[in-house]
């Protein structure tokens, strides 16, 4: 599966992107925040792509003008994410390289994200989650119109530290009165 934006294509990971991968995720910036260890090599990123990255409707982020992979975006089901989802809901997750921050491109991504949930799979309803502190992440949610939902304390993280996590969660309806049905 293939989607496009206007500056980005989303498409599978490809063993070829782990030089990519690892420029960016072994920045210090950007794994520790969203609960990751940051990457320490290029086979480090090789594996997260063979393992973590190969799951459904995980989608590297490509810069359409210049062939560059510069971060991840992907739809997590139920049971996946972290999420308390329910049946035909799911959960949007993503991070971008620290040279792009700032540039709307991972909004722009989740906007393509929610069209595929919404009226590509027939999601209900979509979740969005970041760890307290995670402001880009939480600005990226409020950018794109998702709505406060709950916080939960003393959650373990992947890195085994305890975190607060925030939700915010969008309805088929609330993606309707924002999007009308267009990206």
């Amino acid at each position: 599966m293939i989607l496009e934006t206007d500056r980005l294509i989303l498409r599978a990971w490809r063993e070829s992107d782990a030089e990519d991968l690892y420029r960016y995720a072994k920045d210090p910036l950007i794994g520790p925040i969203a609960g990751w260890t940051p990457h320490k090599s290029v086979e480090d990123s090789l594996e997260i792509i063979r393992t973590v990255f190969s799951e459904p409707e995980t989608y590297a982020l490509i810069l359409k003008d210049t062939g560059e992979c510069v971060g991840s975006a992907g739809i997590m089901s139920p049971g996946k994410g972290s999420a308390p989802m329910g049946d035909n809901e799911a959960e949007i997750g993503y991070w971008i390289g620290v040279p792009y921050w700032g540039q709307g491109l991972v909004p722009e991504a989740v906007r393509r994200l929610l069209k595929r949930c919404f009226e590509e799979l027939g999601c209900q309803a979509v979740w969005c989650g970041c760890y307290e502190g995670n402001d880009k992440s939480r600005r990226v949610m409020e950018k794109c119109g998702f709505t406060y939902h709950h916080t939960e304390r003393d959650k373990t993280s992947p890195l085994g530290d305890l975190r607060t996590e925030i939700f915010t969660r969008m309805d088929i309806e609330q993606y309707k009165k924002l999007y009308g049905g267009r990206e």
